[in-house]
C-alpha cells in the first residue's frame, strides 16, 4: 500500500511542513491573529442597512477545508418569477420557505424573494416566523400552518403573524386570546393531516367568516401525480367546502399550479420548486455541493475500503477520502451508489458513507482533485435523491452545519 501525497496546484508545501522533516519534537505554534470587531462600526452598519439590503457577495474563493455549499438565491428568485407566471391572471403567488428555507437559510432566501416581489410566506411553526419577520422587518404577512398552539399567543401578537388555524381548539384559542388578530382557516379535503373536517368546518363557518379570515387553504396529497383521482377528489371537497365564502382561497403548492387554473383560486404556495425539485422539471438548478479530497492512497486489488469491508477493489486503484460524512447530511444509502464529480467525469462513491468521511474511487482521473461534487451541473437534488431512494425535500433539509456557505446574488 503506497500513500500518496500531492499539494493543490500552484501550492508549495509549507515552511513549517519542510520543518518537520528534521524536527524531532512537536512543531512550534504558528503566531495567533487577533480578531477585531469594531462594534460601532457594526451598530451604525445595522442602522443604515435596511433587512432587504443585500449582503456583498463573495468574490474570493473559500478555503477548502470543509464542504462548500453554493446556494444560487438569483435561480431561487427565478423559479418563483417562473411559477409565479404559471399561476393563472390575478392569484398572488406566495412562497414557503419552512423549514430554513428547505435548508438553505430562511434569512438570505427570504429576503432575496421579499426584494423580487413576494409579500406572502408560508412556514411550519411559530418559531420559524419569527425568523422571517427578523429578516424581513414589518409588512411582509407570515402564514403558520401549524396554525395557532398553546404558548404561541404573545409571539403571534408582537410579531404579526398569520396563523392557519387547524381545529376547534385553535379556533377558540386564537378568537379568545387575540380577538382581532390576522388568522387564516386550513380545511382538509382529503390528506387527513392537518385542517378541520367538514362536520367541524360546517359548524363554526358562519360564526368564523364573520370575524374575517384572511385565508381558507387545503393542501393537495397527491399533486406530484397529476393523473391521481384523489386531486379531482379534493377539489371537488374544496369548492363544497368554500364556494360563496367570499374570502380568499388557495390550493395549489408547486404540483398544484402545474396541473392548471382550476387548482389555483386567489393564492398559489410554491415550495420545492423554487429550491430545484420535482415535480418542477423546468426548475433552474440552486445548489452545488462541493467536498474536498483530505487525502489519497493507492491500494493493491483484494483490499478493502471503509466500515465493514463494504468494498473491496477488484483491481489496483486510487482512493479519495472526502470531508464530509452523514453527520453532513450525507445519507448511509448513498454508500456504493452516489456518484461524484470531476468537472465532466463521474467519480463513483465507494464504501460506507461514515460520520465524517466517504470514499470515492478516482483511479481513472489523470490528476488528484481538490474536490469533487456531489452537486452540481450533472447532478441535481432529485438524481441525488434517486440515489438515496428518498426525496429532494429531505436531501435539501438535510445540509449539515459543518458545511461553508455561499451565496450567489446579483449577476442578473
Amino acid at each position: 500500500m503506497k500513500l500518496v501525497t500531492m499539494a493543490p496546484p500552484g501550492v508549495k508545501l509549507s515552511r513549517a511542513l519542510k520543518t518537520a522533516a528534521d524536527h524531532d519534537g512537536p512543531l512550534p505554534r504558528p503566531p495567533r491573529r487577533g480578531l477585531w470587531l469594531d462594534k460601532r462600526a457594526t451598530t451604525a452598519r445595522l442602522i443604515q442597512n435596511s433587512p432587504l439590503t443585500p449582503e456583498p457577495r463573495q468574490s474570493k474563493p473559500l478555503p477548502m477545508s470543509t464542504a462548500h455549499l453554493t446556494i444560487d438565491l438569483d435561480a431561487i428568485v427565478t423559479n418563483w418569477r417562473a411559477l409565479d407566471r404559471a399561476s393563472a391572471s390575478g392569484v398572488q403567488t406566495a412562497a414557503v420557505v419552512k423549514a430554513d428555507a428547505y435548508g438553505l437559510g430562511v434569512k438570505r432566501v427570504a429576503q432575496a424573494l421579499a426584494r423580487a416581489g413576494a409579500r406572502r410566506f408560508f412556514v411550519a411553526a411559530a418559531e420559524e416566523g419569527a425568523a422571517v419577520r427578523q429578516a424581513l422587518g414589518p409588512g411582509p404577512q407570515i402564514n403558520i400552518l401549524s396554525g395557532h398552539m398553546a404558548g404561541d399567543t404573545d409571539m403571534i401578537a408582537d410579531l404579526d403573524l398569520t396563523p392557519m388555524l387547524n381545529s376547534l381548539d385553535q379556533v377558540t384559542r386564537h378568537l379568545e386570546s387575540l380577538p382581532g388578530h390576522a388568522f387564516g382557516v386550513q380545511l382538509n379535503t382529503g390528506m387527513n393531516r392537518l385542517g378541520m373536517d367538514e362536520m367541524e368546518w360546517e359548524a363554526v363557518a358562519p360564526y368564523l367568516l364573520d370575524a374575517g379570515p384572511e385565508l381558507l387553504m387545503s393542501h393537495l396529497a397527491c399533486a406530484d401525480e397529476p393523473d391521481h383521482p384523489l386531486n379531482e377528489t379534493q377539489l371537488a371537497r374544496f369548492h363544497a367546502m368554500t364556494d360563496g365564502a367570499a374570502v380568499p382561497r388557495s390550493l395549489a403548492a408547486t404540483g398544484g399550479i402545474l396541473m392548471g387554473p382550476r387548482y389555483h383560486f386567489d393564492l398559489t404556495r410554491p415550495g420545492i420548486g423554487l429550491y430545484g425539485g420535482w415535480p418542477y422539471e423546468a426548475a433552474l438548478p440552486v445548489v452545488t455541493l462541493s467536498i474536498p479530497v483530505v487525502q489519497t492512497r493507492e491500494i493493491a486489488a483484494g483490499q478493502p475500503v471503509g466500515y465493514s469491508c463494504a468494498w473491496v477493489a477488484e483491481q489496483p486503484s486510487v482512493i479519495a477520502t472526502l470531508a464530509a460524512g452523514y453527520a453532513d447530511g450525507l445519507m448511509r444509502t448513498l454508500s456504493n451508489t452516489a456518484v461524484l464529480w470531476d468537472g465532466d467525469t463521474p467519480c463513483p462513491l465507494v464504501g460506507r458513507v461514515s460520520m465524517d468521511l466517504i470514499t470515492v474511487d478516482i483511479t481513472h482521473l489523470r490528476e488528484v482533485p481538490r474536490y469533487l461534487d456531489i452537486l452540481g451541473p450533472h447532478q441535481g437534488v432529485d438524481d441525488l435523491a434517486d440515489m438515496a431512494k428518498t426525496i429532494s425535500y429531505e436531501i435539501l433539509t438535510h445540509f449539515g452545519a459543518r458545511y461553508s456557505r455561499r451565496y450567489l446574488e446579483g449577476r442578473a
